[in-house]
């Protein structure tokens, strides 16, 4: 992952993603996740999700993938969960940006997925120790890996509590984003902030990145 946030890509990603998911269920949690992985620069990115947001998931790391060069591994619990979602993804990311593997995913992170520098997590999938491990992998991969950068998101993450304490941001979008950043092996928050502003007219969420914490925000 580069370290220098992209706004141009993130822009990009989250248009496509708008475009692409018409009809998909939390396009703004989407299009958050597709601008963080192309914003960042993402090389390798890992899904751990099941069922139709997982599918929808894919797709817009698929973006993403797309304005990075990366690739996309979607984690899945079954051969019947494979056969679905390769019925059902666009042709073209099939064939060129997304692979699928099966089995647990802290355990193909550290053994087969060392690059991985963008993971997410559907946190109605694992419970906490289980998202405690995957976390502890993605650290584990960037030691071995020479220190990487990584992020870890975690989407449906209402009342699902906290893997990474005071160093893991929660973000109040859809069902709730859990945000945790890796660098060096160690687990750090990134220096700013995410402020989240609602539209009283219209109700609409806009989320903002405070790169300073002396910096106001005024709408």
């Amino acid at each position: 992952m580069a370290s220098n946030w992209s706004a141009e890509n993130a822009a990009q990603a989250f248009i496509k993603t708008t475009k692409m998911g018409k009809g998909m269920k939390e396009p703004d949690v989407l299009e958050f996740i597709s601008a963080q992985a192309a914003g960042n620069n993402a090389r390798l990115m890992v899904a751990a999700c099941s069922g139709g947001e997982g599918i929808s998931t894919v797709v817009a790391l698929g973006a993403a993938a797309h304005l990075t060069g990366g690739k996309v591994v979607c984690i899945l619990k079954s051969t019947r969960e494979l056969i679905h979602y390769q019925s059902v993804l666009p042709e073209y990311l099939c064939d060129t940006q997304v692979e699928f593997a099966i089995g647990e995913a802290e355990t193909l992170i550290v053994n087969d997925y060392k690059e991985s520098d963008f993971v997410v997590v559907d946190c109605n999938l694992y419970d906490h120790e289980k998202i405690s491990g995957l976390v502890k992998a993605v650290k584990e991969r960037s030691r071995i890996n020479g220190g990487g950068d990584a992020i870890v998101l975690g989407y449906n993450a209402f009342n699902k509590g906290s893997w990474g304490g005071s160093t893991t941001q929660f973000l109040p979008i859809g069902e709730g984003l859990l945000l945790t950043r890796i660098s060096g092996g160690k687990e750090r928050r990134k220096s700013g902030n995410w402020v989240v502003k609602v539209d009283k007219c219209t109700g609409e969420e806009h989320v903002f990145r405070v790169r300073s914490r002396d910096r106001t925000i005024t709408c």
